[in-house]
């Protein structure tokens, strides 16, 4: 009994472990990986660059057409001004022959005689010195009597032969030149030459001129 006493301490004290060894500590523990994909296929891997090729070629286009608007206007107008200013000049002076007939076509044709008595005395007659009194006479009959005579007459002429198509053309045509041409030729001319102080030679620049 004594012997069992004493053995029971001897049971009841811990044993120590055996030591592990360093490689036993080292040794690194293996994880369970999964299992690594098949290769991709050959569609997958060039999608990606397929798609970033589209965008780049999408927003080329962009681009260009935003270089070609902001270039545009820098082309059209650099020589578009001068057409503007024809279009706006125009568009005053029909303006002005709708609101004021008879005083715009009175100053176009004062216009007209100035630079047809000029042109005539230049490059026809060619002389060495211009005759102003003769252009001024030329321009004032254009102002008083030429513009405002037109433009009453074709006016009455356009109402008397209401025939249209070529008939009525030509029945404005014969009164035009037959009624109306001899009589504001004659007017003119004697005109022209009492203004110029030259009355005794109204009659004969008449036989002349027919």
């Amino acid at each position: 009994m004594a012997m069992a006493s004493s053995a029971l301490p001897l049971l009841l004290v811990r044993r120590p472990s055996p030591p592990m060894s360093t490689a036993t500590l080292l040794l690194p523990r293996r994880v369970a990986l999964p299992p690594r994909p098949a290769s991709l296929p050959a569609t997958t891997a060039v999608e990606p660059r397929m798609r970033m090729g589209a965008r780049l070629s999408n927003s080329k286009p962009h681009a260009a057409s935003c270089c070609d608007s902001a270039s545009a206007p820098a082309v059209t107008t650099g020589g578009g001004g001068g057409a503007k200013d024809w279009r706006l000049l125009l568009a005053w002076y029909l303006l002005s022959l709708d609101k004021h007939p008879v005083a715009t076509k009175a100053v176009t044709s004062a216009i007209l005689t100035l630079a047809g008595d000029l042109i005539c005395q230049l490059a026809v007659d060619k002389v060495p010195e211009l005759d102003l009194k003769r252009t001024f006479v030329f321009t004032f009959l254009g102002l008083v009597l030429v513009g405002p005579t037109l433009h009453v007459w074709y006016l009455y002429l356009s109402k008397l032969v209401t025939i249209n198509g070529a008939s009525g053309a030509v029945a404005r045509l014969l009164l035009d030149q037959f009624i109306f041409s001899p009589i504001f030729i004659g007017v003119f001319m004697s005109l022209l030459v009492t203004l110029e102080g030259k009355p005794s030679l109204v009659v004969p620049k008449l036989k002349q001129v027919t």
